[in-house]
């Protein structure tokens, strides 16, 4: 140390010529010389270094081990310099750490060991550092939150674009059901047209052909064209039944009025007037032990249902050929059957044979509007009951329905 003194003034010369700290440190670890700019970088006055051991330089949190490190650079560096690449930090006079880099140079004069470091002050790079950091954490955050509004504009717009594609889906659908109203309706016109042009022409001409039988011994020919009238006018009466039980049934306005009956009566009603309508050699077989059958239902839908499949048994059936009818009481339960021997209806087309307007391929000859299944079938679910058959083609058919038979459904049904 008193030989580093006696050339102060060469190393002042020296050291003040440079821009960073200069700290002269002997093998006892004690600072021995210091620049102006390592004066100032630590917060110490001019001189006030000299004499002090390293380590108050040194935060206390690095101060365990500097001892270790410098005594290992003294035995390990002695002909070669180093640089620290790692920031370190240095510990300012007002207790203040600040950061640093250093270079150490070992030398040698007057048989004395030394150590030059040369003190670079970063704090100005860490406060770029610093500023980088912040900006990138500012970038990340506005990065995020941009992500998060994408993310947020993204499911937004997947949910218009669903949206859109439910409303196209919903147009196409009543596009669709528009298009199928509209074949319904044509379909609808055309069936009526038609059911309604046969029986009127059939009335007429009977009505025009009685007209000319005035003599007495015409009295049979008279009757049997009467007998025609009457048999027309009530199929359109039935026509016209369905198609207004059809348009309350599909304005929720059918409204049920039950009553206790004897059911033989209805049976008989029915079966009278289909008689009227059999073909050469048709015979209905009529229901057994049905005398004493008193139920508590809706007599114009019972009615509704036994004339609807009887009649359908009639028409398409042949001649020469039996159409039985059977009534069973199950369990407070009607199960009523219909069994005739006619064309029957061919696999591929039952499913659909209660839809509105549907009819059987081999029953498109034979006059009919395609909504008498369909009316019964919903009025006996409205009832609580249920209707299915079996069928074959060119065998026959089996309709059975299920009604309960004291049935207390006293209000309107929608």
């Amino acid at each position: 140390m008193k030989n580093f003194a006696q050339n102060n003034t060469i190393f002042n010369l020296l050291s003040e010529a440079v821009s960073e700290g200069i700290l002269v440190i002997n093998r006892e670890h004690v600072i021995v010389a210091t620049n102006s700019k390592a004066d100032q970088m630590f917060g110490y006055g001019e001189q006030e270094l000299i004499g002090k051991p390293i380590h108050i330089l040194v935060p206390d949190s690095h101060r365990n081990n500097h001892d270790f490190h410098v005594n290992r650079f003294f035995n390990t560096h002695r002909s070669s310099k180093m640089m620290v690449d790692r920031l370190l930090f240095g510990l300012r006079k007002d207790r203040v750490e600040f950061p640093i880099q250093i270079s150490l140079n070992p030398f040698e004069t007057d048989g004395s060991h030394y150590v030059f470091a040369l003190v670079f002050d970063k704090t100005e790079l860490s406060n770029r550092d610093l500023q980088i950091q912040e900006l990138n954490e500012h970038l990340e955050k506005k990065i995020k939150t941009r992500t998060y509004e994408l993310r947020e504009t993204v499911a937004k717009l997947r949910k218009e674009v669903k949206r859109r594609e439910e409303a196209e889906i919903r147009m196409k659908s009543a596009l669709e059901r528009e298009r199928e109203l509209g074949a319904l309706k044509t379909k609808f016109l055309s069936l009526v047209s038609h059911e309604f042009k046969t029986p009127l022409s059939g009335i007429l001409s009977s009505a025009t052909l009685v007209g000319k039988y005035k003599e007495a011994h015409h009295q049979e020919k008279r009757l049997k064209h009467i007998n025609t009238i009457i048999g027309e006018v009530r199929h359109l009466n039935s026509i016209l039944t369905d198609f207004l039980s059809m348009e309350r049934l599909e304005k929720g306005k059918e409204i049920y009025g039950f009553t206790t009956f004897s059911l033989s009566k209805i049976v008989n009603e029915v079966v009278y007037n289909a008689n009227m309508l059999l073909k050469i050699g048709q015979h209905i077989n009529y229901p057994q032990n049905i005398d004493d059958i008193i139920i508590h239902q809706d007599e114009k839908i019972v009615t509704l249902i036994l004339t609807n499949l009887l009649y359908n048994s009639i028409k398409y059936s042949p001649e020469d050929s039996d159409i039985d009818i059977s009534i069973e009481i199950v369990e407070s339960q009607m199960v009523l059957k219909i069994q005739d021997q006619g064309i029957g209806i061919p696999a591929k087309d039952q499913k659909h044979i209660f839809e509105r307007y549907f009819r059987a391929e081999n029953a498109l000859l034979n006059q009919g509007t395609g909504i008498g299944l369909n009316i019964i079938k919903d009025h006996i679910e409205n009832l609580e009951g249920k209707i299915y058959f079996i069928s074959k083609q060119n065998e026959g058919t089996t309709f059975t329905v299920e009604l309960p038979i004291n049935n207390r459904i006293d209000t309107g049904l929608n």
